[in-house]
C-alpha cells in the first residue's frame, strides 16, 4: 500500500499516481469489457515512485494475512495478524485489475485470496528488494 500510495513522494491520491484512474490504470471502462483483456505494464502514467500499473490491469497480492478490520491505533508498516479472521490465512489483494469498477481499483480498497489457489488469471505480484 505505501509503494502504490507513492511512498514519502504521495500527493495523496485516491489512485496510484492519479485521482483520474484512467491515467493510472486499466479497468472496467477503459479496457474493452473484457474478462481477462491484459494490457502491457507501463502503457499508462506510473506513480510518484515511477512504478506502473499499481492501479487496474491485475490484482497485487501481498503478504499479509486478511482480516476484516484493521487494528485499532497507528501502525507502522503492519503486516497483519497471524491469522485471519476464523483462523483462515487468507491473503490481501490490491489494486484491482481489468474488469474492476472505479472504486476496487483504489489504493485503499483490498481484497483476499485464498493462498491453495492463488493460480487466478487475474492475480500478479511484485518482486521486491530492499536497499541496504
Amino acid at each position: 500500500m505505501f509503494a502504490a500510495m507513492g511512498g514519502n513522494q504521495s500527493q495523496g491520491y485516491y489512485y496510484s499516481g492519479s485521482n483520474n484512474l484512467s491515467e493510472v490504470g486499466w479497468y472496467y471502462d477503459n479496457s474493452g469489457y473484457w474478462y481477462l483483456n491484459f494490457n502491457p505494464v507501463g502503457t499508462l502514467a506510473p506513480n510518484e515512485l515511477g512504478l506502473y500499473d499499481m492501479s487496474g490491469n491485475v490484482f497485487e497480492w501481498c503478504w499479509d494475512i486478511y482480516d476484516l478490520y484493521y487494528p485499532s491505533g497507528p501502525q507502522t508498516d503492519p503486516h497483519g495478524p497471524n491469522t485471519g479472521q476464523n483462523g483462515s490465512a487468507y491473503r490481501v489483494i490490491r489494486g484491482g485489475y481489468t474488469s474492476s469498477q472505479w472504486y476496487e481499483c483504489s489504493v485503499y480498497c483490498r481484497h483476499f485470496v485464498d493462498p491453495g489457489n492463488i493460480n487466478s488469471s487475474n492475480t500478479g505480484f511484485r518482486c521486491v528488494r530492499v536497499i541496504p
